[in-house]
């Protein structure tokens, strides 16, 4: 199925229904439809033509979601950019991804200008919310087009989404995402639109991230209204979701952590909320525990995947978010918490070695899958891409293993381990003991040279406000409750994780500012943003 069919079926199905909430404007299913179409036609007008790649770059607003449903209508190909990258990085992605248009917020006009003779290939830019000397108006160009639905030549197979990874090492990659990518998990995991039933989602997950596109594609092919957030702001979310009465969210972590420990978290009505979904990052334990504790009513769910797979591939039901029964059964259920789940319906998953042998049940092995939604590859990457996709399975770098009812646990990234004394150390194992002391509100771990040992462990945390720890409370602490050659072995104090916006650690960072042998055990040391 087409993803412009989503929008197409709903919008018949449900067309007075309101599609999208955005700050004090609403838009009904047949609005959306008909300012997709119309900008579908503008473009087309344009020149661009199947194929062609269609870039925005702005915070979430309802032109972004019109922005790729009018590509798709095309057969074009929509690249959503990061509107927090340098201009470095945009003008690599621009270049890269030879994108005939730029759909552009005003408020990056200026940014945009330093670099616009750096990307030829871009001959229309199009402005959101303003204009500016040789950008066309989004809003005039919608009211001079046809609002005739198009109907694009395009199979299953054709790329619908390109759309860059963070490029935390080196430059962004270009992952090369088909409709069949989308339909697959949406078709499986989604219920139509139904007239009688209505569901709210408030968006919060920037759109050039995969958990926000995925979202947006289950929330228009089940007809649920989006409520949307231009960037999450914790005052401005408890809000919404009160006053929207919304119903379901997709959260990352840190996103869930900043919601609780928010002065209005308990006087806001959030009692609508039924289902919360959270992923793209690493959940501390204690931090779901709390938040089953405080949003009884809620069911939780953890989604696992990432740009390569489309997002979801593992899910840990909400079921196992409910810890009851005996205490043994209480006991297992905690333990699961920690997991990822299993694998979805139209995803298989192994757990190989580093020759590609599937490894023994609780052994720790590199996760792969494989299924429709598995990327194209990456755009212009041959050599990347043979890296990564081998035999029709999608090698994702993270490591885990699988316990004997077959759920997955994670281990810490492939990249992301610690190798001391010929012993493979998993960093995450680590962090999640660490964040289970009563002290430390944050933690990560990293790997120091060594000339005797190859790499020692060095905790990096963020204390509680008003509480202590020495540093070799804290080595004790991992110690006592991991193998000895893992405990913490050296601890820095921060004031805060560097973290980019779907909460994920900054590793490159810390270990820039906080990798050397010399920096003192114990140490207080405050970081510098990350360049």
């Amino acid at each position: 199925m087409l993803t412009n069919e989503f929008l197409m079926v709903t919008s018949a199905i449900c067309p007075d229904r309101t599609a999208i909430v955005f700050e004090g404007k609403r838009l009904s299913y047949m609005e959306l439809a008909e300012r997709s179409n119309r900008l579908a036609n503008a473009l087309q007008a344009l020149g661009i033509q199947k194929g062609d790649r269609i870039a925005t770059m702005q915070v979430n607003t309802n032109e972004i979601i019109e922005g790729y449903f009018a590509a798709s209508k095309l057969g074009a190909v929509f690249v959503p950019l990061n509107f927090r990258a340098k201009a470095e990085e945009l003008t690599h992605m621009l270049n890269n991804s030879e994108a005939s248009v730029l759909i552009v917020g005003s408020r990056y006009f200026g940014l945009v200008n330093s670099f616009r003779k750096e990307t030829p290939h871009v001959k229309h830019f199009i402005g959101l919310e303003g204009s500016a000397p040789g950008t066309q108006e989004y809003e005039k160009l919608l009211a001079s087009s046809s609002a005739d639905e198009l109907f694009p030549d395009s199979t299953d197979e054709d790329m619908t989404i390109l759309m860059y990874t963070a490029g935390t090492t080196g430059q962004p990659k270009g992952v090369m995402l088909t409709h069949n990518s989308f339909s697959s998990y949406v078709l499986n995991n989604v219920t139509p639109a139904d007239p009688e039933v209505e569901e709210k989602n408030i968006l919060t997950v920037p759109l050039y991230h995969i958990a926000g596109m995925q979202a947006v594609m289950a929330a228009v092919y089940g007809g649920r209204t989006l409520v949307i957030q231009r960037q999450f702001e914790p005052d401005d979310w408890l809000r919404l979701v009160e006053d929207e009465r919304v119903n379901r969210a997709m959260m990352v972590p840190t996103m869930l952590k900043q919601l609780m420990e928010h002065p209005d978290f308990g006087k806001r009505d959030i009692s609508s909320l039924k289902v919360i979904t959270y992923g793209a990052a690493p959940m501390p334990l204690e931090v779901i525990k709390k938040a089953i504790e405080l949003m009884p009513n809620t069911r939780f769910i953890n989604a696992f995947g990432q740009t390569e797979s489309a997002s979801t591939i593992t899910m840990l039901a909400p079921e196992d978010h409910v810890i009851e029964g005996s205490p043994e059964e209480r006991e297992k259920k905690l333990k699961r918490l920690a997991s990822i789940g299993k694998p979805l319906s139209d995803v298989e998953i192994r757990i190989v070695d580093e020759n590609g042998d599937e490894v023994p049940t609780g052994t720790v092995g590199e996760i792969v899958a494989s299924g429709p939604r598995v990327m194209k590859g990456y755009w212009k990457q041959d050599s990347a891409t043979a890296q990564t996709i081998k035999g029709g399975w999608l090698f994702t770098g993270d490591l885990g293993y699988v316990d004997e009812e077959g759920y997955i646990f994670l281990a810490g990234r492939a990249k992301d381990v610690i190798k001391r004394g010929g012993e493979l150390i998993a960093c995450e194992e680590i962090e999640q003991v660490l964040m289970s002391h009563p002290a430390i509100d944050d933690a990560a771990v990293i790997g120091v040279p060594d000339n005797t040992w190859g790499e020692t462990i060095r905790a990096v945390v963020v204390l509680k406000s008003g509480t202590k720890a020495a540093p070799d409370e804290l080595t004790e602490f991992t110690r006592q409750r991991l193998a000895s050659y893992k405990k913490a072995e050296s601890v820095i104090f921060v004031d805060e994780l560097p973290r980019n916006p779907m909460g994920k650690v900054l590793k490159r960072v810390l270990r820039e500012q906080v990798g050397a042998p010399g920096i003192a055990n114990g140490s207080a040391v405050t970081l510098t943003p990350a360049s």
